[in-house]
């Protein structure tokens, strides 16, 4: 059966007690530590989130994989290097705001400083955006919520075009990058998630599933494993 990793995203949690709440969600089985970022024009709901100090922070607490998944307009080799240099193991960026010459050279300074480099398909931008890095990348980051209740149905927090999406992405990665992490990322909740589920992808971003689960951080993130191994196995997924 295939184990779909569970990214535990920092985007609603306890800045002030950051350090105890990584700390238990990735005791409790989250396999990777999604820390979103922003500057002050992507996400401007969330502006200044994240970035390399809140990785330095949680660093010591966990040796699981930490990401900084990053929605910004500009992104420097120095920006890489402290982040190398605090313990981060991927950066993701918005293919949007990177493409072309300028995100070779981030593919580059990435692999110069030994972390692996993801791109995300924002909220309605085309799976065209990767055509030609989809080659070089570690991840394929793939937002799927919408602005609404999408095509009518209450709680699926996802849009009615990412069914279509994460499919054709899929087929890309399997044809010309095997090697290259598929995930989804936005508004996935344990009872919305088994349509996508079947849509085979590598990785889930899951932020208020676990660190606003009224039972708590620990029980979230077993509640969501049970329910992505549950859809696994009842897809027959390997």
């Amino acid at each position: 059966m295939k184990h779909i990793k569970i990214a535990a995203g920092l985007a609603h949690v306890n800045y002030g007690n950051i350090a105890a709440v990584v700390k238990e969600a990735t005791d409790a089985g989250a396999d990777y530590v999604h820390s979103d970022a922003a500057d002050m024009y992507d996400l401007r709901n969330m502006q200044l989130m994240g970035g390399h100090q809140i990785i330095e922070g949680i660093r010591p607490v966990t040796d699981k994989p930490i990401e900084c998944h990053i929605y910004t307009r500009e992104c420097d080799r120095l920006f890489i290097e402290k982040l190398a240099k605090v313990g981060c193991d991927m950066l993701i960026i918005p293919a949007e705001q990177f493409i072309g010459a300028p995100l070779a050279y981030i593919i580059n300074y990435c692999r110069e400083f030994g972390i692996k480099i993801g791109l995300t398909i924002g909220c309605y931008t085309p799976l065209s955006f990767v055509e030609e890095s989809i080659y070089d990348i570690d991840r394929l980051h793939i937002v799927v919520h919408g602005v609404d209740e999408t095509d009518g149905q209450e709680n699926w927090g996802w849009r009615k075009s990412a069914i279509d999406l994460v499919n054709r992405a899929r087929k890309m990665i399997d044809e010309k990058n095997p090697r290259c992490e598929l995930a989804i990322d936005g508004g996935l909740r344990v009872n919305n998630m088994e349509k996508l589920i079947a849509c085979n992808p590598d990785v889930i971003v899951l932020s208020s599933a676990i660190f606003r689960c009224e039972k708590g951080i620990t029980e979230g993130v077993k509640e969501c494993r049970a329910a992505i191994d549950a859809a696994v196995e009842k897809l027959g997924l390997e």
